[in-house]
C-alpha cells in the first residue's frame, strides 16, 4: 500500500501531497497582491520552492507546470521572472492559459508536479 503525505492541509485542500514518488502542489498565488505580475510571480515561485523543499523535492525535479494568467498580455512579464528561476537542465513540460482567477487581485497562479 502506498503512503500518502499531506503538507499544510486545511479545510478544503492540502498545499502539497506526496505519493508514489511524486509531489503534487496546489495552485500557488501571491500573498501580497498589490503589485505587478512580475512580483506576484516571484512570490509564487518562492512558495513553490518552499513547498517542494518541505516535500523533499526541488525545482530541478519539476515534471510539469500549469500557469494561469488573469491577462495573457502579462505572458512576457511573467516569463521574464520564470526564465530566471527555472533550472537550466530541469525545464518542465508547461502550459500557460488565460483564466479568471479566484479574486481579481490575483494576476498569476502556478501549479506543479515534481518527483519527490
Amino acid at each position: 500500500m502506498s503512503m500518502i503525505t499531506r503538507i499544510e492541509s486545511g479545510k478544503r485542500m492540502s498545499q502539497a501531497v506526496v505519493a508514489n514518488g511524486f509531489v503534487f502542489l496546489a495552485g500557488q498565488v501571491a500573498n501580497h497582491t498589490a503589485c505587478s505580475v512580475e512580483e506576484q510571480t516571484r512570490q509564487v515561485l518562492g512558495e513553490i520552492d518552499r513547498l517542494l523543499k518541505a516535500a523533499g523535492s526541488s525545482k530541478e525535479k519539476i515534471l510539469s507546470a500549469n500557469i494561469y494568467l488573469a491577462d495573457m498580455s502579462d505572458f512576457a512579464a511573467m516569463n521574464s521572472v520564470w526564465d530566471v528561476w527555472v533550472h537550466p537542465e530541469g525545464k518542465p513540460a508547461r502550459a500557460t492559459v488565460e483564466a479568471k482567477l479566484a479574486t481579481a487581485d490575483y494576476k498569476v497562479e502556478i501549479q506543479v508536479v515534481a518527483l519527490a
